[in-house]
Protein backbone atom coordinates (compact mmCIF):
# COMPACT_ATOMS: atom_id res chain seq x y z
CA UNK A 1 0.00 0.00 0.00
CA UNK A 2 2.62 2.29 0.83
CA UNK A 3 4.20 1.70 -2.91
CA UNK A 4 0.62 2.77 -4.13
CA UNK A 5 0.73 6.12 -3.00
CA UNK A 6 4.64 7.33 -4.34
CA UNK A 7 3.19 5.93 -8.02
CA UNK A 8 1.21 9.19 -10.15
CA UNK A 9 -2.30 7.25 -9.34
CA UNK A 10 -1.48 7.06 -5.72
CA UNK A 11 -0.66 10.20 -5.06
CA UNK A 12 -3.75 11.98 -7.18
CA UNK A 13 -6.29 9.33 -5.01
CA UNK A 14 -4.40 10.88 -2.29
CA UNK A 15 -4.94 14.20 -3.62
CA UNK A 16 -8.56 13.88 -4.60
CA UNK A 17 -9.57 11.98 -1.34
CA UNK A 18 -7.89 14.85 0.53
CA UNK A 19 -9.98 17.50 -1.36
CA UNK A 20 -13.31 15.21 -1.36
CA UNK A 21 -12.83 14.58 2.78
CA UNK A 22 -12.05 18.62 3.04
CA UNK A 23 -14.98 19.54 0.73
CA UNK A 24 -17.23 17.11 2.87
CA UNK A 25 -16.17 18.61 5.80
CA UNK A 26 -16.62 22.39 5.04
CA UNK A 27 -19.92 21.30 3.34
CA UNK A 28 -21.12 19.33 6.28
CA UNK A 29 -20.06 22.74 8.96
CA UNK A 30 -21.64 25.21 6.81
CA UNK A 31 -24.41 23.67 5.20
CA UNK A 32 -25.59 21.22 8.63
CA UNK A 33 -25.48 24.73 10.93
CA UNK A 34 -27.50 26.80 8.25
CA UNK A 35 -30.15 24.03 7.91
CA UNK A 36 -30.27 23.97 11.87
CA UNK A 37 -30.78 27.70 12.01
CA UNK A 38 -33.43 27.25 8.99
CA UNK A 39 -35.17 24.12 10.66
CA UNK A 40 -35.42 26.70 14.22
CA UNK A 41 -36.93 29.83 12.26
CA UNK A 42 -39.59 27.80 10.87
CA UNK A 43 -40.51 25.99 13.68
CA UNK A 44 -40.63 29.54 15.76
CA UNK A 45 -42.79 31.39 12.35
CA UNK A 46 -45.55 28.60 12.81
CA UNK A 47 -45.11 28.42 16.37
CA UNK A 48 -45.76 32.94 16.28
CA UNK A 49 -48.84 31.92 13.67
CA UNK A 50 -50.71 29.69 15.87
CA UNK A 51 -50.35 31.84 18.21
CA UNK A 52 -52.31 34.70 16.33
CA UNK A 53 -54.90 32.27 15.33
CA UNK A 54 -55.14 30.29 18.76
CA UNK A 55 -55.54 34.15 20.41
CA UNK A 56 -58.82 34.27 17.93
CA UNK A 57 -60.20 31.00 18.52
CA UNK A 58 -60.05 31.69 22.56
CA UNK A 59 -61.89 34.87 22.12
CA UNK A 60 -64.41 31.83 22.07
CA UNK A 61 -65.72 31.61 26.11
CA UNK A 62 -66.58 27.89 25.48
CA UNK A 63 -64.41 25.26 27.32
CA UNK A 64 -65.25 23.08 24.88
CA UNK A 65 -64.03 25.14 21.86
CA UNK A 66 -60.67 25.79 24.03
CA UNK A 67 -59.96 22.02 24.85
CA UNK A 68 -60.33 21.27 21.00
CA UNK A 69 -58.08 23.82 20.25
CA UNK A 70 -55.34 22.50 22.54
CA UNK A 71 -56.18 19.24 21.62
CA UNK A 72 -55.26 19.89 17.97
CA UNK A 73 -52.11 22.30 19.09
CA UNK A 74 -50.92 18.91 20.76
CA UNK A 75 -50.82 16.81 18.12
CA UNK A 76 -48.06 18.74 16.75
CA UNK A 77 -46.01 18.94 20.13
CA UNK A 78 -47.61 22.66 20.67
CA UNK A 79 -49.25 22.70 24.99
CA UNK A 80 -50.79 26.02 25.28
CA UNK A 81 -51.31 28.16 28.63
CA UNK A 82 -53.95 30.47 29.31
CA UNK A 83 -52.69 33.31 31.33
CA UNK A 84 -55.64 35.00 33.11
CA UNK A 85 -55.92 37.57 35.93
CA UNK A 86 -55.77 36.05 39.50
CA UNK A 87 -54.76 32.72 37.94
CA UNK A 88 -51.25 31.73 38.99
CA UNK A 89 -48.67 31.75 37.25
CA UNK A 90 -47.90 28.91 35.45
CA UNK A 91 -45.34 26.60 37.06
CA UNK A 92 -42.55 25.95 34.13
CA UNK A 93 -42.94 28.80 31.92
CA UNK A 94 -40.02 30.99 31.78
CA UNK A 95 -40.84 34.45 33.90
CA UNK A 96 -39.77 37.00 31.53
CA UNK A 97 -41.96 35.24 28.74
CA UNK A 98 -45.25 35.17 31.27
CA UNK A 99 -44.13 39.28 32.13
CA UNK A 100 -43.88 40.08 28.29
CA UNK A 101 -47.37 38.82 27.88
CA UNK A 102 -49.22 40.32 30.76
CA UNK A 103 -47.46 43.62 29.45
CA UNK A 104 -49.15 43.62 26.37
CA UNK A 105 -45.95 42.64 24.19
CA UNK A 106 -45.38 39.58 22.01
CA UNK A 107 -43.08 36.71 22.92
CA UNK A 108 -41.02 34.75 20.35
CA UNK A 109 -37.75 33.48 22.06
CA UNK A 110 -36.12 30.59 23.33
CA UNK A 111 -35.89 29.01 27.02
CA UNK A 112 -36.72 26.51 28.71
CA UNK A 113 -40.54 24.92 29.90
CA UNK A 114 -40.70 22.38 32.56
CA UNK A 115 -36.47 21.53 31.88
CA UNK A 116 -36.57 21.11 28.49
CA UNK A 117 -35.35 23.30 25.62
CA UNK A 118 -38.67 24.85 23.54
CA UNK A 119 -39.22 27.47 21.21
CA UNK A 120 -41.83 29.81 23.03
CA UNK A 121 -44.14 32.27 21.37
CA UNK A 122 -47.01 34.24 23.21
CA UNK A 123 -48.96 37.52 22.79
CA UNK A 124 -51.98 38.98 24.90
CA UNK A 125 -55.59 38.71 24.38
CA UNK A 126 -57.38 41.69 22.95
CA UNK A 127 -59.90 43.28 25.63
CA UNK A 128 -58.95 41.43 29.00
CA UNK A 129 -55.82 41.58 30.78
CA UNK A 130 -54.91 37.89 29.51
CA UNK A 131 -52.59 36.12 27.18
CA UNK A 132 -51.55 33.20 25.91
CA UNK A 133 -48.69 31.20 25.36
CA UNK A 134 -47.34 28.49 23.27
CA UNK A 135 -44.46 26.49 23.60
CA UNK A 136 -43.04 23.65 21.52
CA UNK A 137 -39.82 21.57 22.73
CA UNK A 138 -36.56 22.06 20.81
CA UNK A 139 -35.68 18.53 19.05
CA UNK A 140 -32.29 17.99 20.91
CA UNK A 141 -31.06 15.74 17.93
CA UNK A 142 -32.10 17.79 15.36
CA UNK A 143 -28.42 18.78 13.93
CA UNK A 144 -28.00 14.84 13.37
CA UNK A 145 -31.13 14.38 11.43
CA UNK A 146 -30.13 17.20 9.42
CA UNK A 147 -26.71 15.38 9.20
CA UNK A 148 -28.21 11.90 8.29
CA UNK A 149 -30.63 13.47 5.61
CA UNK A 150 -26.99 14.92 3.39
CA UNK A 151 -24.12 12.53 5.02
CA UNK A 152 -25.09 10.17 1.42
CA UNK A 153 -25.27 13.17 -0.90
CA UNK A 154 -21.82 13.92 0.91
CA UNK A 155 -20.52 9.84 0.95
CA UNK A 156 -21.32 9.75 -2.65
CA UNK A 157 -18.88 13.01 -3.19
CA UNK A 158 -16.14 11.78 -1.96
CA UNK A 159 -16.53 8.89 -3.52
CA UNK A 160 -17.05 10.12 -7.21
CA UNK A 161 -14.01 12.13 -6.20
CA UNK A 162 -11.87 9.49 -5.29
CA UNK A 163 -12.76 7.25 -8.51
CA UNK A 164 -12.08 10.46 -10.82
CA UNK A 165 -9.00 10.95 -9.02
CA UNK A 166 -7.84 7.34 -9.93
CA UNK A 167 -9.47 7.89 -13.45
CA UNK A 168 -7.50 10.91 -13.64
CA UNK A 169 -3.96 9.65 -12.90
CA UNK A 170 -4.55 6.43 -14.79
CA UNK A 171 -5.38 8.51 -17.82
CA UNK A 172 -2.75 10.57 -17.59
CA UNK A 173 -0.11 7.87 -16.31
CA UNK A 174 -0.74 5.87 -19.51
CA UNK A 175 -0.72 8.86 -21.43
CA UNK A 176 2.83 9.70 -20.42
CA UNK A 177 3.93 5.80 -20.20
CA UNK A 178 2.63 5.78 -24.09
CA UNK A 179 5.01 8.68 -24.76
CA UNK A 180 2.23 11.19 -24.99
CA UNK A 181 4.07 14.62 -23.47
CA UNK A 182 1.52 16.97 -24.50
CA UNK A 183 -1.09 15.37 -22.37
CA UNK A 184 -1.86 18.44 -19.17
CA UNK A 185 -4.36 18.81 -16.76
CA UNK A 186 -6.67 21.71 -16.85
CA UNK A 187 -6.44 24.11 -13.56
CA UNK A 188 -9.76 24.13 -12.39
CA UNK A 189 -11.24 23.26 -8.91
CA UNK A 190 -10.06 22.91 -5.43
CA UNK A 191 -6.55 24.68 -4.77
CA UNK A 192 -5.50 20.73 -4.03
CA UNK A 193 -6.61 19.70 -7.40
CA UNK A 194 -4.92 22.99 -8.94
CA UNK A 195 -1.16 21.72 -7.17
CA UNK A 196 -1.73 18.43 -8.65
CA UNK A 197 -2.54 19.68 -11.60
CA UNK A 198 0.32 22.04 -12.30
CA UNK A 199 2.71 19.11 -10.56
CA UNK A 200 1.58 16.79 -13.52
CA UNK A 201 1.75 19.26 -16.47
CA UNK A 202 5.36 20.49 -14.91
CA UNK A 203 5.99 16.49 -14.76
CA UNK A 204 4.55 16.38 -18.66
CA UNK A 205 6.41 19.77 -19.61
CA UNK A 206 9.99 18.25 -17.93
CA UNK A 207 9.75 14.64 -19.31
CA UNK A 208 9.60 16.37 -22.97
CA UNK A 209 12.36 18.86 -22.49
CA UNK A 210 14.23 16.45 -20.88
CA UNK A 211 13.43 13.52 -23.41
CA UNK A 212 14.42 16.19 -26.26
CA UNK A 213 17.55 17.21 -24.76
CA UNK A 214 18.38 13.54 -24.60
CA UNK A 215 17.76 12.95 -28.19
CA UNK A 216 19.56 15.49 -29.41
CA UNK A 217 22.53 14.50 -27.44
CA UNK A 218 22.32 11.04 -28.22
CA UNK A 219 22.69 12.22 -32.00
CA UNK A 220 25.45 14.66 -31.12
CA UNK A 221 27.48 12.00 -29.10
CA UNK A 222 26.39 8.76 -31.88
CA UNK A 223 27.95 11.54 -34.29
CA UNK A 224 31.07 12.20 -32.24
CA UNK A 225 31.39 7.52 -31.84
CA UNK A 226 31.17 7.92 -35.76
CA UNK A 227 33.71 9.69 -36.89
CA UNK A 228 36.37 8.47 -35.42
CA UNK A 229 35.23 5.11 -36.00
CA UNK A 230 34.57 5.58 -39.48
CA UNK A 231 39.22 7.24 -39.35
CA UNK A 232 39.99 3.97 -37.79
CA UNK A 233 37.98 1.65 -40.24
CA UNK A 234 39.22 3.26 -43.43
CA UNK A 235 43.01 3.05 -42.62
CA UNK A 236 41.96 -0.55 -41.24
CA UNK A 237 40.67 -1.53 -44.18
CA UNK A 238 43.15 0.51 -46.15
CA UNK A 239 46.03 -1.47 -44.71
CA UNK A 240 44.04 -5.00 -44.94
CA UNK A 241 43.69 -4.04 -49.07
CA UNK A 242 47.02 -2.93 -49.31
CA UNK A 243 46.34 0.37 -50.83
CA UNK A 244 48.68 1.71 -48.00
CA UNK A 245 51.81 0.26 -48.15
CA UNK A 246 54.84 -0.20 -46.37
CA UNK A 247 55.86 3.51 -46.69
CA UNK A 248 52.29 4.92 -45.37
CA UNK A 249 52.00 2.39 -42.79
CA UNK A 250 53.43 4.99 -40.10
CA UNK A 251 51.26 7.26 -41.13
CA UNK A 252 48.22 5.19 -41.31
CA UNK A 253 49.28 3.87 -37.42
CA UNK A 254 49.50 7.20 -35.76
CA UNK A 255 46.24 8.52 -37.46
CA UNK A 256 44.49 5.00 -36.13
CA UNK A 257 46.06 5.29 -32.68
CA UNK A 258 45.38 9.50 -32.19
CA UNK A 259 41.63 8.49 -33.27
CA UNK A 260 41.39 5.61 -30.99
CA UNK A 261 42.40 8.56 -27.86
CA UNK A 262 39.70 10.04 -29.07
CA UNK A 263 37.32 7.70 -28.50
CA UNK A 264 38.69 6.55 -25.29
CA UNK A 265 38.69 10.07 -24.18
CA UNK A 266 35.14 10.48 -25.02
CA UNK A 267 33.82 7.13 -23.49
CA UNK A 268 35.97 8.16 -20.35
CA UNK A 269 33.81 11.46 -20.39
CA UNK A 270 30.60 9.35 -20.92
CA UNK A 271 31.24 7.06 -17.80
CA UNK A 272 32.74 9.68 -16.26
CA UNK A 273 29.54 12.28 -16.34
CA UNK A 274 26.94 9.45 -15.90
CA UNK A 275 28.96 8.89 -12.52
CA UNK A 276 28.69 11.96 -11.92
CA UNK A 277 24.93 11.83 -12.37
CA UNK A 278 24.94 9.34 -10.04
CA UNK A 279 26.68 11.02 -7.36
CA UNK A 280 28.62 8.64 -6.33
CA UNK A 281 32.02 9.55 -8.22
CA UNK A 282 34.97 8.87 -6.03
CA UNK A 283 37.04 12.15 -4.97
CA UNK A 284 40.40 12.78 -3.06
CA UNK A 285 40.27 16.16 -1.81
CA UNK A 286 43.52 17.24 -0.36
CA UNK A 287 45.19 20.83 -0.18
CA UNK A 288 46.43 22.00 -3.40
CA UNK A 289 48.74 24.92 -4.89
CA UNK A 290 47.00 26.01 -8.27
CA UNK A 291 49.82 27.63 -8.57
CA UNK A 292 52.18 24.70 -9.41
CA UNK A 293 49.14 23.09 -10.43
CA UNK A 294 48.39 25.58 -13.22
CA UNK A 295 52.21 25.40 -14.10
CA UNK A 296 52.60 21.95 -14.77
CA UNK A 297 49.47 22.21 -17.03
CA UNK A 298 50.91 25.03 -19.04
CA UNK A 299 54.41 22.77 -19.60
CA UNK A 300 52.37 19.58 -21.06
CA UNK A 301 50.50 22.12 -23.15
CA UNK A 302 53.10 23.74 -24.39
CA UNK A 303 54.02 20.94 -26.35
CA UNK A 304 51.30 20.60 -28.04
CA UNK A 305 50.62 24.28 -28.89
CA UNK A 306 54.62 24.93 -30.02
CA UNK A 307 54.10 23.95 -33.70
CA UNK A 308 50.69 25.28 -35.12
CA UNK A 309 48.56 25.74 -32.15
CA UNK A 310 48.23 28.67 -30.46
CA UNK A 311 50.30 30.67 -28.88
CA UNK A 312 50.13 29.55 -25.09
CA UNK A 313 50.95 31.78 -21.55
CA UNK A 314 50.84 30.65 -18.37
CA UNK A 315 50.13 34.04 -16.04
CA UNK A 316 51.15 32.77 -12.73
CA UNK A 317 51.31 34.88 -8.95
CA UNK A 318 54.80 35.38 -7.14
CA UNK A 319 52.99 33.66 -3.59
CA UNK A 320 51.32 29.98 -3.87
CA UNK A 321 46.93 30.01 -3.90
CA UNK A 322 46.19 27.29 -1.66
CA UNK A 323 42.93 25.47 -2.28
CA UNK A 324 40.81 22.57 -0.92
CA UNK A 325 40.37 20.20 -4.12
CA UNK A 326 41.12 17.24 -6.05
CA UNK A 327 44.31 17.56 -8.33
CA UNK A 328 43.57 15.03 -10.61
CA UNK A 329 39.75 16.47 -11.41
CA UNK A 330 40.84 19.81 -11.10
CA UNK A 331 43.58 18.66 -13.93
CA UNK A 332 40.84 16.81 -15.75
CA UNK A 333 38.54 20.07 -15.94
CA UNK A 334 41.66 21.90 -17.46
CA UNK A 335 43.01 19.84 -19.93
CA UNK A 336 39.23 19.72 -20.79
CA UNK A 337 39.01 23.33 -21.04
CA UNK A 338 42.57 23.56 -23.27
CA UNK A 339 41.39 20.79 -25.22
CA UNK A 340 38.30 22.68 -26.42
CA UNK A 341 40.57 25.97 -27.18
CA UNK A 342 42.76 23.88 -29.12
CA UNK A 343 40.05 22.81 -31.50
CA UNK A 344 38.67 26.68 -32.30
CA UNK A 345 41.58 29.20 -31.85
CA UNK A 346 43.31 29.71 -35.04
CA UNK A 347 47.44 29.27 -34.71
CA UNK A 348 49.24 31.93 -33.29
CA UNK A 349 46.18 33.14 -31.59
CA UNK A 350 46.50 33.70 -27.81
CA UNK A 351 45.29 31.02 -25.47
CA UNK A 352 46.09 32.08 -21.39
CA UNK A 353 46.50 29.50 -17.91
CA UNK A 354 46.48 32.17 -15.47
CA UNK A 355 46.06 32.20 -11.30
CA UNK A 356 44.91 34.30 -9.50
CA UNK A 357 44.10 34.94 -5.53
CA UNK A 358 39.89 35.41 -5.50
CA UNK A 359 38.14 36.87 -2.47
CA UNK A 360 36.68 33.21 -1.00
CA UNK A 361 38.74 31.45 -3.46
CA UNK A 362 41.57 30.38 -5.61
CA UNK A 363 40.91 31.24 -9.40
CA UNK A 364 41.60 29.61 -12.54
CA UNK A 365 41.38 31.26 -15.85
CA UNK A 366 41.40 29.43 -18.95
CA UNK A 367 41.53 32.74 -21.76
CA UNK A 368 41.71 32.38 -25.69
CA UNK A 369 41.36 34.93 -28.53
CA UNK A 370 39.23 32.47 -30.67
CA UNK A 371 35.60 32.98 -31.86
CA UNK A 372 34.39 33.03 -28.58
CA UNK A 373 30.57 33.21 -27.31
CA UNK A 374 27.90 35.05 -28.18
CA UNK A 375 25.48 36.48 -24.73
CA UNK A 376 23.13 33.42 -25.56
CA UNK A 377 25.62 30.72 -25.99
CA UNK A 378 27.15 31.96 -22.67
CA UNK A 379 23.47 30.81 -20.91
CA UNK A 380 23.89 27.21 -22.13
CA UNK A 381 27.38 26.83 -22.17
CA UNK A 382 27.28 24.18 -19.77
CA UNK A 383 23.97 22.41 -21.00
CA UNK A 384 25.26 19.03 -22.56
CA UNK A 385 25.32 19.27 -25.98
CA UNK A 386 23.73 22.75 -26.06
CA UNK A 387 26.84 24.24 -28.26
CA UNK A 388 27.20 21.19 -30.31
CA UNK A 389 23.46 21.15 -31.33
CA UNK A 390 24.01 25.09 -32.36
CA UNK A 391 27.33 25.14 -34.02
CA UNK A 392 27.51 21.90 -35.62
CA UNK A 393 28.04 22.61 -39.71
CA UNK A 394 29.38 25.91 -38.56
CA UNK A 395 32.54 25.63 -36.59
CA UNK A 396 34.65 22.67 -35.20
CA UNK A 397 32.76 21.34 -32.18
CA UNK A 398 33.73 18.40 -30.12
CA UNK A 399 30.25 16.27 -28.13
CA UNK A 400 29.52 18.61 -26.00
CA UNK A 401 30.33 16.58 -23.05
CA UNK A 402 33.47 18.57 -22.07
CA UNK A 403 31.83 21.34 -20.69
CA UNK A 404 28.72 19.93 -18.73
CA UNK A 405 31.40 17.37 -17.14
CA UNK A 406 33.65 20.39 -16.25
CA UNK A 407 30.74 22.53 -14.11
CA UNK A 408 29.63 18.72 -12.69
CA UNK A 409 33.10 18.13 -11.42
CA UNK A 410 33.81 21.37 -10.34
CA UNK A 411 30.00 21.86 -8.68
CA UNK A 412 31.08 18.39 -6.74
CA UNK A 413 34.33 19.76 -5.59
CA UNK A 414 32.42 22.63 -3.71
CA UNK A 415 33.55 25.26 -6.26
CA UNK A 416 32.02 27.45 -9.23
CA UNK A 417 32.62 27.70 -12.99
CA UNK A 418 31.47 30.59 -15.36
CA UNK A 419 31.93 31.49 -19.10
CA UNK A 420 32.76 34.94 -20.08
CA UNK A 421 34.12 37.22 -22.80
CA UNK A 422 37.75 37.56 -22.75
CA UNK A 423 39.74 40.25 -22.89
CA UNK A 424 41.68 38.79 -25.63
CA UNK A 425 38.44 38.81 -27.87
CA UNK A 426 37.54 35.10 -27.51
CA UNK A 427 36.19 32.59 -24.24
CA UNK A 428 37.18 32.88 -20.60
CA UNK A 429 36.11 30.01 -18.60
CA UNK A 430 36.76 31.15 -14.36
CA UNK A 431 37.10 28.11 -11.79
CA UNK A 432 36.88 28.98 -8.60
CA UNK A 433 37.73 26.85 -5.79
CA UNK A 434 37.60 27.07 -1.96
CA UNK A 435 40.52 28.40 -0.13
CA UNK A 436 42.21 25.91 2.66
CA UNK A 437 40.32 25.68 5.95
CA UNK A 438 42.75 26.59 8.21
CA UNK A 439 43.73 23.36 10.61
CA UNK A 440 42.80 20.97 8.02
CA UNK A 441 45.45 18.23 6.77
Amino acid sequence: MRDFFRTLTGRAVLVTVATSIVSVIVTALVAVPVAVRSVNSQVRAELVEKSALAVELLTDERPAAREKIAQRLRKDQIEIYLLRRGIPDHQGLPALAIAQVRSGALVDMRGRVAGRASFIAGRPLPGVDAGVVLTRPASPGLTLQVLGSVWWALLAGLVGGILAGALLARFVAGRLAAGDRSVRIARHGPAEAVRLAEAVNQLAAALQTSEGRERDFLLSVSHELRTPLATIRGYAEALADGVVGADGAEQAGATMVAEADRLDRLISDLLVLSRLEAADLPLDVVAVNLVELVREAGQAWSARCAADGPSLAVELPDAPVTVETDPGRIRQVLDGLCENALRVVPSGVPLVLAVRAGESGGVVEVRDGGPGFTDEDLAVAFERGALNRRYRGIRKVGSGLGLALAARLVGRLGGRIEAGHAPEGGAMFTVELPYRTPGNG
